[in-house]
Order: structure tokens, then C-alpha cells, then sequence
């Protein structure tokens, strides 16, 4: 069900419960600002989760709130997960969900890393 964006942080998410090693996921990367993990139900062949490690709702709620440290340290995150992955090239896709519209289904920013085939037009037309 998708989440309104500008709801408080829920603590009891289940991104949240990750981080606290509540539930298990298979990490990819960890540091000071992000943990990224494998997706537990995959719609590419290689579809990783990166969230940060502060309490932020969305994208929206991490722009206006986060520390430049943490802007900073999130999105390198981000390219480095990428990279390691192996897949700069031949491309991939990320995606961040925002609110009802845009289909966010978890109150903790989170961006997904899709790569390993190509994956068509980014809309359904």
C-alpha cells in the first residue's frame, strides 16, 4: 500500500527493522551513511536496495532535512554500489519512489539499483 510522504518516520518499518538487525537481509554494502542489501522478491536480475541510515521518509524528506554529510555520503554510497556491482556499463536504473503516486510502499528512503538485462521504457505505455 502506498505511504503518504509526509507522515513522521515510522520506527517500526521495515527498513528500519534491517538496520537494527531485527530482520535479516543479504548486505551488499554497508558504511557511516547507507546499508544496501539484494531485494528479497527481485524484478531484474540484479535489483539492490540502498537506504540511508538516518530516519527519512523519502527523497522529498532526506532533501530538505539531511546534513550536506549525509546528502554527500549517501549518494556516494550509491555510485559505489553501482560500480561494484559491475554495472556502469552496460547501464542501469535507478529508482526512488515518492508518496502515493509514485508508488512508495515502505516510509524509509530507499533507492533501487536495477541492472543485468535491459529493461525497456521506464513508464508503462
Amino acid at each position: 500500500m502506498p505511504i503518504d510522504p509526509t507522515l513522521p518516520y515510522d520506527d517500526d518499518n521495515v527498513f528500519a527493522k534491517i538496520l537494527r538487525g531485527e530482520i535479516p537481509s543479504k548486505k551488499v554494502y554497508e558504511d557511516d551513511w547507507a546499508y544496501a542489501f539484494h531485494d528479497i522478491n527481485p524484478q531484474a536480475p540484479t535489483h539492490i536496495l540502498i537506504i540511508p541510515k538516518g530516519r527519512y521518509v523519502s527523497w522529498d524528506d532526506f532533501s530538505a532535512r539531511a546534513s550536506d554529510a549525509e546528502i554527500g555520503g549517501f549518494v556516494r554510497a550509491v555510485g559505489h554500489v553501482a560500480r561494484e556491482a559491475g554495472h556502469v556499463e552496460p547501464g542501469y536504473r535507478l529508482l526512488a519512489n515518492v508518496g502515493n503516486h509514485g508508488g512508495q510502499e515502505v516510509p524509509h528512503l530507499h533507492i533501487h539499483i536495477f541492472a543485468g538485462r535491459p529493461l525497456g521504457p521506464m513508464l508503462a505505455r
